[in-house]
């Protein structure tokens, strides 16, 4: 088949510490009268989209259809708008097959993501002979062309995908886009911008899900620095394509948080996840608890519909499998989602504020953040001093498991977390998974 958005080939990431989110028990369905029944209903709760890949030749499978129509209020092409099917010779453009999913999906107000304007992969033959200014320029008008033909149908462009390398050195990746010149990225988005001022903006990639991996670092060099330059950059897509060898990483929701710090969007936008039964069902949860938790998380898109029609068919990554059926791995994505729009546990006032110590000059503020039937957040807000120290003080068999703007430590019996800036400012968060304990934590604000 022809390939999507990434060879098979591929050597998978070392392997990670599977996150303390997906290793949680499975949701249980949700039984409140108000939950949402379907994917992208519960993910709409939230303010979120729920999408999939489509191909068009599959549209008139009606079991296909029947699913994409009744579960999904987003849609990616998945091959159908890249570079060499849109242009497959220069100065032509094709459309139409591209033009059956868009027309598909705004026909029944479904929103559309735009796969991928600039590439260094599926690039058409002639494109690929060519080099320097030419190459430069020809990428620009298909760039600017595409967008323009699209302009006001389309929710995200992934304006430039996988333009980073894998290892160790979290560098770009050399291609002949790259050999354009360092600045071709931001001149596809700029361009991007100018051909459609009202779609987001994307970077996307994959292996960029675990924050401590130099690829992750790069990536978020680049949109660090477009940021503070103006270059027009919206949001950040994560294509999460996880398995065995590569699973949800524990810090995926500092990933996500982080990104979306730097005043982005951040959105899933290829998810599969390699396995059966429970296991699979808990790698799922865990991602679409990480974006629950994320305000900037905008949506999640899984790449392909039943375990037939995906790039990885083997390894039985999606929601449906090749029947249609849903999986245990559907159950627990929408339990997820309709969980993290209707929180359980005790009821407490959104925020309390705890008095700096004797003699201290800082107050910290706690907020409560979305809660889960396993876990919740919390944010707190310091004021008074820029140089802080917070102790958070939990109260057992609780433990926090993630945190976010903030450097923390621990103390032996893992309950008391001392909290330092980390260049951030002076609010930060944590995920506490509660064990059955729905307490708040308690604060002290002290300055260091």
């Amino acid at each position: 088949m022809k390939l999507t958005s990434r060879s098979v080939s591929r050597a998978v990431l070392v392997s990670a510490v599977v996150t303390a989110t997906a290793s949680a028990a499975v949701l249980v369905a949700t039984t409140s009268a108000n939950a949402a029944t379907t994917l992208g209903a519960s993910a709409a709760q939230s303010g979120r989209y729920f999408g999939t890949a489509v191909a068009a030749n599959k549209l008139g499978d009606a079991t296909y259809v029947g699913i994409l129509n009744r579960e999904f209020d987003m849609v990616t092409a998945e091959n159908e708008m890249k570079m060499d099917a849109t242009e497959p010779q220069q100065g032509q453009f094709s459309y139409g097959n591209a033009d059956r999913i868009v027309n598909h999906a705004r026909s029944r107000g479904m929103k559309v993501r735009g796969h991928a304007l600039a590439w260094h992969s599926q690039q058409p033959g002639w494109m690929q002979n060519m080099s320097g200014t030419a190459l430069r320029n020809a990428m620009l008008n298909h760039v600017t062309q595409v967008a323009t033909y699209y302009r006001g149908k389309i929710h995200s462009w992934d304006v430039v995908n996988e333009a980073f390398a894998d290892g160790g050195t979290g560098a770009r990746r050399d291609s002949n886009l790259q050999r354009t010149g360092n600045d071709w990225i931001e001149a596809a988005f700029r361009a991007a911008r100018a051909a459609d001022p009202g779609a987001k903006l994307c970077y996307n990639d994959y292996n960029t899900d675990n924050w401590s991996h130099a690829k992750t670092q790069g990536v978020y060099r680049m949109v660090q620095d477009f940021k503070a330059r103006g270059v027009p950059i919206d949001c950040v897509g994560f294509q999460a394509h996880f398995n065995s060898g590569n699973p949800v990483p524990s810090n995926y929701h500092t990933t996500l948080q982080n990104f979306a710090n730097l005043g982005v969007d951040v959105q899933i936008t290829e998810l599969d996840i390699e396995g059966s039964g429970s296991t699979q069902a808990q790698q799922y949860q865990g991602v679409v608890q990480a974006c629950l938790a994320v305000t900037r998380c905008t949506g999640i898109t899984v790449w392909g519909i039943r375990d037939s029609d995906s790039w990885r068919a083997s390894g039985t990554p999606l929601l449906f499998d090749s029947s249609g059926n849903k999986k245990a791995a559907y159950n627990s994505v929408l339990s997820a989602l309709n969980n993290g729009t209707q929180p359980t546990g005790t009821t407490q006032p959104t925020t309390t504020t705890q008095p700096t110590n004797p003699g201290g000059s800082c107050t910290a503020t706690y907020a409560e953040g979305q809660k889960w039937s396993d876990r919740f957040n919390g944010q707190v807000t310091v004021t008074g001093a820029s140089n802080w120290v917070v102790t958070v003080t939990l109260s057992s068999p609780q433990k926090v498991i993630a945190t976010w703007n903030t450097t923390a430590t621990w103390d032996s019996s893992g309950t008391v977390m001392t909290a330092r800036p980390n260049g951030n400012g002076n609010v930060f968060g944590f995920t506490v998974q509660h064990n059955g304990n729905w307490n708040w934590p308690s604060l002290s604000c002290r300055t260091g």
